[in-house]
């Protein structure tokens, strides 16, 4: 599976997270940049409502959309936090969370292709990092994407 930015994944191998702690990712709400991108690539996430945060993320290259993704954070019957991603071409694949706070989330799926682990940190009130990793091909890799906060435009 080819990764847009933005994919929140992580090794499930500890005790899941109850949906309680979903309103701990609302500093995820807003619009996010990289810098190190082409303008128009990053994330948008929908503030949390009704047991969810909707995000989108999109790269943009050569100024055309390369990539895209359908994001979504939200409660399973077992009441566990769940991330589930539908990437463009790709399909929908959910990651249970193992680690839920105020400064970030690990969501992890040891069946996916790739990543099989996601992880976004905030490093600060207006940045944040997410951590992609697993194995790929028999080899394990594992790719970075900085993040900030800006204003969202219309």
């Amino acid at each position: 599976m080819r990764l847009s930015i933005g994919i929140l994944v992580v090794l499930a191998c500890a005790s899941p997270v109850s949906a309680g702690e979903l309103g701990a990712l609302a500093w995820l709400s807003g619009c996010w940049s990289n810098p190190k991108a082409e303008a128009g690539s990053g994330e948008y996430w929908q503030p949390l409502a009704g047991g969810t945060l909707l995000g989108v993320g999109r790269t943009i290259r050569n100024g055309r959309t390369l990539e895209y993704e359908f994001l979504r954070l939200h409660e399973d019957e077992q009441g566990r936090v769940i991330y589930t991603a539908t990437p463009s071409r790709q399909k929908e694949a959910s990651f249970v969370a193992s680690r839920v706070s105020d400064s970030g989330a690990t969501f992890g799926n040891p069946a996916h292709d790739f990543p099989q682990k996601v992880t976004y940190t905030k490093t600060s009130s207006t940045s944040m990092v997410v951590r992609i990793e697993g194995e790929r091909h028999g080899k394990n890799r594992s790719v970075e994407f900085s993040f900030t906060r800006v204003p969202c435009s219309n």
